[in-house]
């Protein structure tokens, strides 16, 4: 007999994005009992809050985050209830790592409408999480979650994320057909959220953070997109596919990456060795770097919805990248990266650095190992050529 603190939902007739959507309401008081027993969360958390304690006495430890989990969760009955704790953690994020947060673009989006907000993509957690933020401080729903499951290597992962409405894009299946049945899925899912759920969606212009700076959207996600509406009864018009989805761009830009050495450091290793070898658990390592590092100051701004005159999936990326590339905002240390590389110094002239700009760049630029810093500073430094047309598709 299967253990009900175990059991995952999965798809049925009834439910056929079961395996893969987030959690709803009457699923939330199970999934909380399943993480308060779970071993490895409790463990996760002592190592993190209770280090020298995890050590030394580590079943006392795990008995204290247990008790503190409990206390936690112990009013949260609804979806909304686990994202209102949220807010308030992100709202101390926000005032203590950035200084300065700025939303434009959003106050022209209908607030009764659901979106597909596609964006570029930095940060694994903070990008969605900044865009949640701006929708609830101007009293809209939050958005569901795009998140491939290499990131959920541990059951209490796929749990938080999906008490945060993160459903799963399918990166793990293998052989042709099993993806082709995984993207099906996965593109219904997308497609009933919109248009029959009235829910919008986040999720980023293509797989992977771009650790290079550069942001461009993926044409085989469009494709995706429409794979559902291909399926559908009828004339598939490919235009009247995407404006169906609602899809607006979304640029997001930070000023300082927390994760930018590390990012560097994955840059070195497939310049010099062809490969990089991703430790076990550095994602949540990069998730945990990225919401208590430093970032200065962030910008997020909404485009406007792409419109049905598109005939091909390159030409919803173009559109994409256009609205992305062009509402990305470039902070001093973008042209001082520029100007550190001794490259393009016509972009760099008459821009306002102040000096405080400038010591806090170096002061950055100094930590970095000199073998990396030319994979640092193209990191900051490409995102001023690629809005001045410098960069290819």
């Amino acid at each position: 007999m299967t253990d009900p603190l175990l059991a995952p939902t999965a798809a049925t007739a009834d439910d056929p994005w079961g395996d893969i959507r987030p959690y709803m309401d009457h699923e939330v008081q199970e999934v909380l009992t399943r993480l308060s027993h779970d071993s490895e969360l409790l463990d996760a958390l002592t190592r993190f809050r209770l280090p020298r304690l995890a050590r030394w006495a580590p079943a006392l430890a795990r008995l204290i985050a247990a008790r503190a989990v409990r206390r936690e969760i112990a009013s949260v009955t609804s979806v909304r209830d686990f994202q209102m704790r949220i807010a308030s953690y992100m709202e101390r994020m926000i005032r203590t790592t950035t200084d300065a947060f700025e939303v434009s673009g959003l106050d022209k989006l209908d607030p009764q409408s659901a979106y597909l907000f596609i964006g570029n993509h930095r940060d694994i957690s903070l990008d969605p999480a900044f865009v949640n933020y701006a929708l609830y401080q101007s009293g809209r729903d939050t958005v569901r979650i795009a998140i491939g499951d290499n990131l959920l290597k541990k059951p209490y992962v796929t749990d938080l994320m999906r008490l945060n409405k993160s459903f799963i894009v399918p990166r793990s299946a293998r052989g042709k057909r099993a993806m082709l049945a995984a993207y099906q899925q996965l593109s219904g899912y997308i497609r009933h959220s919109i248009t029959a759920d009235n829910h919008s969606i986040w999720m980023a212009q293509r797989e992977g953070r771009a650790k290079n700076g550069i942001d461009r959207t993926d044409p085989a996600i469009i494709k995706m997109l429409t794979m559902a509406k291909r399926g559908d009864p009828g004339d598939f018009v490919f235009g009247e596919a995407v404006a169906e989805l609602k899809l607006v761009p979304v640029s997001i830009s930070y000023e300082y990456d927390p994760c930018d050495l590390q990012k560097a450091q994955e840059l070195h290793d497939v310049a010099t060795k062809g490969s990089y070898a991703k430790s076990e658990f550095e994602d949540i390592r990069s998730i945990v770097a990225g919401i208590t590092g430093s970032k200065g100051r962030v910008q997020l701004r909404f485009g406007q919805p792409v419109n049905a005159d598109m005939a091909t999936p390159d030409e919803v990326a173009a559109e994409i990248d256009r609205q992305v590339i062009g509402g990305y905002r470039l902070f001093p240390s973008h042209y001082l990266a520029l100007e550190a590389l001794g490259e393009a110094p016509e972009l760099i002239a008459r821009k306002a650095i102040t000096r405080e700009d400038r010591a806090r760049f170096n002061e950055r630029l100094a930590g970095v190992p000199e073998a990396l810093k030319p994979f640092w500073l193209a990191q900051y430094a490409n995102p001023v050529k690629h809005k001045a047309g410098r960069l290819g598709r």
